[in-house]
């Protein structure tokens, strides 16, 4: 007997991957052009997708199969023609998606991709406000001479003037720094989390109802996942953000889409890849709880 080669986010059967019964849609973005110290992020989308086909569709917490949604996996956008194309593809695809009230989880590639896809939200859902988990604070001006870098896409953020809460940082420069202190960004650093156990309740208060989630992998300490370009020690643990995740489930704000980025696939570290699919599930799980029972 032959098997049936699996395609598509958890390998799921045909008929709960159907656009137009779907819930929730992922969107493949390998784009990898402003990378600035190990690279391979372009080959993310795929090692995340493939890891999905070991990932159970039973969720343990919510004791149900949160993929009976349906999840739509599209193919990967087109990356050939530069930063500028890129953007314009994703601008639309975020709106056409949101149009669709479509759950859309884009699954990066570097994380340059987040500031056109919230600019498009934004443009659609101006009480859009940004949940960014991340090592890295991202807000400089430019690095290495492009203000489209993966360190420069929440000041890109910044200046559309979506409001946004970093979480588990923990490296940034000088510049970024006076940029914090200047404007008081909500800023919630990595070593004053683990002494604080408010710190999520205070997050969420600080966000709007309506809310797009970008989570670098990085954001997750390195001794959970090591494949990303620019690891720091010290971030955030699974349970951690799982137990985020839920609070912000159940919290009554609407997290309109969400993107997956930075993860640098190696031969030989499964373990990273499968983290990311498994915490790409979560997200899309608990960012879509209404259709599932959260106890």
């Amino acid at each position: 007997m032959i098997e049936q080669e699996l395609s598509g986010f958890l390998g799921l059967p045909d008929e709960l991957t159907r656009f137009q019964s779907s819930r929730v849609v992922v969107v493949p973005v390998p784009f990898e052009a402003t990378t600035s110290y190990g690279g391979g992020t372009k080959y993310g989308p795929d090692a995340i997708i493939e890891a999905s086909h070991q990932v159970e569709f039973f969720d343990e917490q919510l004791a149900c199969e949160p993929c009976n949604m349906g999840i739509f996996t599209e193919d990967p956008i087109d990356v050939s023609g530069g930063f500028d194309t890129v953007a314009r593809l994703l601008r639309q695809k975020a709106v056409d998606l949101v149009k669709a009230d479509k759950f859309a989880l884009f699954l990066g590639g570097e994380h340059s991709i987040t500031a056109p896809i919230v600019e498009g939200i934004f443009a659609q859902i101006p009480q859009l406000s940004v949940l960014h988990f991340d090592a890295h604070a991202d807000l400089r001006d430019s690095y290495e001479g492009l203000t489209c870098s993966h360190a420069s896409v929440m000041r890109r953020v910044f200046e559309m003037g979506v409001p946004f809460c970093s979480v588990g940082i923990r490296s940034f420069s000088k510049e970024e720094y006076d940029l914090i202190n200047k404007h008081d960004l909500n800023i919630f650093y990595a070593h004053n989390i683990r002494s604080d156990c408010g710190w999520m309740d205070e997050v969420l208060n600080r966000l709007s109802d309506v809310v797009y989630i970008t989570f670098d992998i990085d954001a997750v300490d390195i001794s959970e996942v090591r494949a990303t370009g620019t690891p720091e020690p010290g971030g955030l643990l699974w349970h951690e953000i799982i137990t985020f995740l839920k609070k912000l489930a159940v919290s009554g704000k609407k997290v309109i889409a969400a993107d997956l980025v930075e993860l640098a696939p190696q031969d030989h570290d499964h373990t990273s890849s499968f983290y990311a699919a498994r915490l790409a599930y979560k997200i899309v799980t608990y960012c879509t709880w209404q259709h599932h029972k959260v106890t």
